[in-house]
């Protein structure tokens, strides 16, 4: 008869076997097996650390080439400098036309530099995503086009300026007076609340009439980089009339002129106190010292302010106008009549054989960039 084999214990699943324990053993058992699991990731990742497979060994760029092949300028002669800068310039525009957020951005960055090699490298690390760009072949044939259009013209590049005038010899040695007197000048602006550049314009027109009208003598007075200095009619190296400058006094005292300043300018003319000054004889000593003339320069920033606040109150902005501004200058209080249509002008004066008005010497030299770091170029040509 045979044996019958003993029962053998039915092997329950692990999800059944889980169902019968109690919730506490639930959370041991848990708590067991997550502690063992990260200890072994623990253990994993030391692992891997010390045997270095985390390491990033590192590739060569593919644009490496491209970078390692530029080649520094190192310009130091200003011409090419200068040449160099008007090159990259128009390389901005070209890349403006198709990527116009990187020209600005550059263009930005670069203000204030005078280092072309810093724009060109700039421009170099752009075009290395430009030229493998869509747009990137219409910005090349642009470049392309413009220097196509450079080369049909064999000019030589000549120092003589293009304003005939500034080629004049008394234009040299008026540079060289006006930069000596440049403090003065920027003093006189600092109280009359007027641009320093637009004071010496009315200075540079005034002159270099007084310099052609009496040749020789001008030539020997600025000569020595001294300004001319009249002493009849016209007063001091800006030649005002002694009435225009007694007129200037009264306007910085009376609020209800329309040239008034305003009351901080009120006292900035005022002459000592006493029974003994001579008002007439104070004037004309301050207007033609010949060694200071940081009168004749307040006396004309108070001229172009009185006259820009005039037209202003009669509804006409004449305050960003140079031309005018000087050309009013030159005329006088009783010229200036406020109108729509203000035409620039004034006294005559010839220049190597060619006749030039008061008013376009000074809007010449304004906006001509010359002297430009004794009297910088500002947006705003009046200060309240």
């Amino acid at each position: 008869m045979e044996q019958e084999e003993p029962n053998k214990p039915e092997k329950k699943s692990f999800l059944k076997s889980w169902k019968t324990l109690k919730w506490h053993s639930k959370i041991y058992q848990i708590f067991i097996h997550g502690f063992a699991l990260c200890g072994m990731a623990a253990i994993g990742a030391w692992a891997i650390y010390t045997m270095g497979l985390t390491n990033d060994k590192g590739y060569e760029d593919p644009y490496n080439r491209y970078l390692a092949n530029y080649k520094q300028g190192g310009v130091t002669d200003s011409a090419k400098i200068y040449s160099n800068n008007l090159q990259n310039y128009i390389k901005l525009v070209s890349l403006d036309k198709v990527y116009s957020t990187n020209a600005h951005l550059i263009y930005e960055a670069t203000q204030g530099t005078n280092d072309p090699d810093l724009v060109n490298r700039m421009l170099y690390a752009c075009d290395m995503y430009v030229q493998e760009s869509e747009r990137g072949k219409n910005y090349q044939k642009m470049l392309d086009d413009i220097n196509q259009v450079f080369s049909r013209y064999k000019l030589t590049a000549t120092t003589e300026n293009a304003i005939p005038w500034m080629n004049d010899a008394g234009w040299t040695v008026l540079k060289r007076a006006l930069a000596r007197d440049a403090k003065n000048i920027q003093k006189a602006a600092e109280i009359t609340g007027v641009d320093a550049r637009l004071i010496a314009a009315c200075t540079v027109g005034e002159q270099i009439r007084l310099f052609n009208s009496k040749r020789e003598d001008a030539k020997r007075r600025l000569g020595f980089m001294t300004m001319s200095v009249q002493s009849q009619f016209s007063l001091g190296v800006n030649g005002i009339k002694d009435f225009t400058a007694a007129a200037v006094e009264r306007n910085l005292k009376d609020s209800t002129s329309v040239y008034y300043m305003g009351k901080k300018y009120e006292h900035i003319l005022d002459f000592p106190e006493g029974d003994s000054v001579d008002i007439a004889t104070a004037r004309f000593n301050r207007l033609v010292d010949y060694h200071n003339n940081l009168y004749s320069f307040i006396y004309t920033g108070c001229i172009l302010h009185q006259t820009m606040l005039q037209w202003k109150r009669a509804g006409y902005d004449i305050s960003h106008r140079p031309d005018i501004l000087c050309t009013l200058f030159n005329l006088g209080f009783q010229a200036s009549k406020p109108n729509a249509e203000p035409r620039c002008g004034g006294s005559r004066v010839s220049v190597g054989g060619r006749n030039y008005t008061f008013g376009v010497l000074g809007n010449d030299f304004f906006y001509s960039g010359e002297l430009s770091k004794e009297f910088p170029m500002s947006a705003t040509l009046f200060q309240d």
